[in-house]
């Protein structure tokens, strides 16, 4: 009986590539937009993400994500440094400034100033150069689209020269950094530099980084430190959730993707519903035909279900695969897209959200098959 179901179902071409047409574009929108919405969360963390070393990040009380600073004063370093459980803690600067190149070109960067002795913050993935290189002078390391911003066209290479505030900066550097949030470079310096590019304050320190002693919680340690200090002290994936959710609630980006993926489950449930209620509506006469035979209706209805399954492991191949393709390309185009890719999350939600439009399909047409009477075969 499956091969007869397979062949019924091959028989009407047009609407067999209808179904999978349906099922395809289904899954291509709603697994690209929901790729894309988690990548671009993924990035409003980005510097905390790349800076894996610390457990902990420490900061003011009233700071909610990563983006909103409110300097600390240095003596806030060794309150850290003296609580029980901290294996190190060092400085660390975030901020934004304008460097431009000796062509002329102008744009505003993200300034990172990391630990002078042990360049903790720097992300350990870099194209070109070492980051033992941040303890020459005037030392600078680029990503490497922020490098193409500054000098475009031209190949990453070592030794070009920035100025920020009328301070000269060298790149010995280039990091693969994780693509921001905005498509600002970002920069690494010491903590020293980084501080003279800005102009010295009262309070200057963006954040503490903590490293945790072995078989320490760093959950129990961020709390100690909260509770001896009177500052707010996450671990990085607590401050990371933090900043992802101040961007969930703060902007339009969820609602704007969630009514496009929505647009998708609707779309592609009316279509598919659609299509395959009248693709059983006009086979109807082969499945009272089956009935006359004898064929009993648990039968017929596992033929109509492999008929909806087949439909829907092809749609979902081509529409994932397409999607996972797409990532691949402009990956490959353009470097400001980088970090988008397919997570295997989402192409498992969207398989569950495509066995629902499935299901939805099958329903009304399973009714219509159970109910077929087998003389309709003899009727004109």
């Amino acid at each position: 009986m499956n091969g007869v179901a397979l062949r019924i179902l091959l028989g009407d071409r047009a609407k067999y590539v209808g179904l999978i047409f349906g099922i395809a574009f289904s899954t291509m929108l709603m697994s690209n937009q929901t790729s894309i919405f988690v990548g671009l969360m993924l990035r409003t963390a980005n510097q905390i993400l790349d800076a894996r070393e610390a457990d902990i990040w420490v900061m003011d009380p009233c700071v909610d994500y990563v983006d909103e600073i409110e300097p600390m004063t240095d003596t806030q370093l060794g309150r850290v440094r003296g609580v029980d459980g901290v294996d190190w803690a060092v400085p660390f600067f975030k901020g934004l400034t304008v460097a431009h190149t000796r062509d002329g070109i102008l744009q505003q960067v993200i300034l990172l100033g990391v630990d002078d002795a042990t360049l903790t913050g720097v992300t350990p993935r870099l194209a070109l150069g070492s980051v033992e290189n941040l303890k020459q002078p005037d030392a600078m390391i680029i990503d490497r689209a922020g490098y193409q911003f500054m000098w475009p066209g031209e190949e990453p290479g070592l030794g070009k020269v920035l100025e920020l505030n009328d301070h000269r900066a060298v790149i010995v550097g280039i990091s693969d950094a994780s693509a921001p949030f905005t498509t600002y470079p970002i920069v690494y310096t010491k903590y020293s530099s980084a501080l003279n590019y800005i102009g010295r304050t009262r309070k200057q320190m963006s954040f503490v980084l903590v490293h945790t002693r072995p078989q320490v919680d760093p959950h129990v340690l961020a709390q100690r430190i909260s509770a001896e200090t009177g500052l707010k002290a996450l671990t990085w994936s607590d401050f990371a959730l933090a900043t992802i959710g101040y961007y969930l609630k703060r902007t339009g980006i969820p609602v704007n993707f969630g009514i496009t993926v929505a647009l998708g489950f609707i779309v592609g449930a009316a279509v598919v519903g659609q299509t395959f209620y009248i693709f059983v509506i006009e086979n109807l006469r082969q499945f009272g035909a089956l009935k006359a035979m004898g064929v009993a209706n648990g039968t017929i209805l596992r033929m109509v279900l492999l008929q909806a399954i087949v439909v829907a492991g092809i749609g979902y191949a081509v529409g994932i695969g397409l999607c996972a393709g797409f990532f691949e390309i402009t990956s490959r185009i353009s470097i400001n897209l980088r970090g988008f890719e397919l997570p295997w999350q989402v192409a498992a939600g969207t398989a569950c959200a495509i066995l629902v439009i499935i299901v939805i399909a099958s329903f009304l047409s399973i009714r219509k098959v159970m109910v077929v009477d087998p003389a309709i075969v003899f009727r004109g």
